[in-house]
């Protein structure tokens, strides 16, 4: 059987080539569960593998897309029958092995979870990695004791994918938010997804550093990293925690032990790439009872196979916000 893929190519110079082929199923590579694709996500890293950047991709001739979800066609594991729907984020899928990017994969069923009769296909990739990452954040702020009669939490990046689930995420269980985005133009849009107050990350960074600042955050889901992680750890509250999964602002954290000693903060990261199968079946379960899709009809985006090196340069450019999903 036939399928349509955009493979990456490298020449003998280097250059990275981007084109839509049709393929055969011989084509496809090792794995004991075969999806037909129907929706796949599109965020940052796979705007790196598609233009090559970052050194993520590791073979060519390659298909990017690091997660997406579809129905089972073929599987030799117990786990799986063909009718299935599952979701797939992580395990490097679209960087080491190939990924979503395309109408079929074949996978380990190891990677796969099983998809939550409350959502479709298409909510799965509105949520995509960035919905699982937001998902697994939340939940660990609760495991360490942060709840909504705790005070604000403040999420930063929030205009991003990441960010912007977070915030209705929280919003639907019952947390005051803050968001903080560098893009004033995304205020309604943030509110709108639950954010109580909007931050300028320009002000937020202004004021001046201290060892501790004025403890004004119960807890914080941060994917900016660099100096705002550092300045926001400085203003948790007494037994407050902060979900760190990014590094967009930087690898250097600018940060004293005080608010550890002193204030008893959590610093906790989240990494979604390998989560035990139970800790992601758990998370995209309880993403099916909360999530909800109308939220985001205004800030999302679907795309063909033949839009994604256009959709590769605007991510890189920061033109992107919002969530994109890929109809392939």
């Amino acid at each position: 059987m036939s399928f349509r893929a955009l493979i990456l190519e490298k020449n003998d110079t280097g250059e990275i080539t981007r084109v839509v082929k049709t393929l055969g199923n011989d084509s496809l590579p090792e794995g004991n569960v075969t999806v037909d694709i129907e929706w796949s996500g599109f965020n940052y890293k796979d705007g790196l593998c598609l233009t090559g950047a970052g050194g993520l991709v590791r073979n060519y001739p390659h298909v990017a897309g690091i997660d997406f979800a579809g129905m089972v066609s073929e599987s030799t594991d117990a786990r799986y029958k063909p009718g299935d729907r599952v979701v797939l984020t992580g395990w490097r899928v679209g960087e080491a092995h190939w990924g979503g990017f395309s109408q079929r994969a074949r996978v380990n069923a190891d990677w796969l979870v099983p998809l939550d009769a409350g959502l479709t296909t298409r909510d799965a990739m509105v949520l995509g990695t960035a919905g699982l990452t937001a998902m697994l954040s939340v939940n660990r702020l609760e495991q360490a004791g942060v709840a909504p009669e705790s005070g604000d939490i403040l999420v930063t990046g929030a205009a991003g994918g990441v960010g912007t689930i977070a915030l209705s995420l929280l919003s639907t269980l019952g947390y005051s938010t803050t968001a903080l985005s560098g893009r004033a133009q995304h205020a309604d849009t943030l509110k709108r997804l639950g954010a109580n107050t909007v931050l300028a990350r320009q002000d937020f960074l202004a004021e001046p550093d201290k060892p501790l600042e004025r403890a004004k955050w119960a807890g914080a889901v941060d994917t900016a990293g660099g100096k705002v992680l550092g300045k926001l750890l400085r203003q948790i509250q007494y037994g407050g925690a902060v979900a760190a999964l990014g590094n967009a602002a930087g690898i250097e954290m600018e940060a004293n032990v005080l608010p550890f000693i002193l204030r008893g903060v959590t610093l906790m990261g989240i990494d979604s790439v390998m989560q035990p199968f139970e800790i992601r079946a758990a998370a995209w379960r309880r993403l099916a009872g909360i999530f909800d899709p109308a939220l985001y009809e205004n800030v999302v985006a679907e795309i063909g196979l033949e839009d994604l090196e256009q959709a590769a340069s605007d991510i890189l450019n920061g033109t992107i916000h919002g969530r994109v999903i890929v109809k392939p």
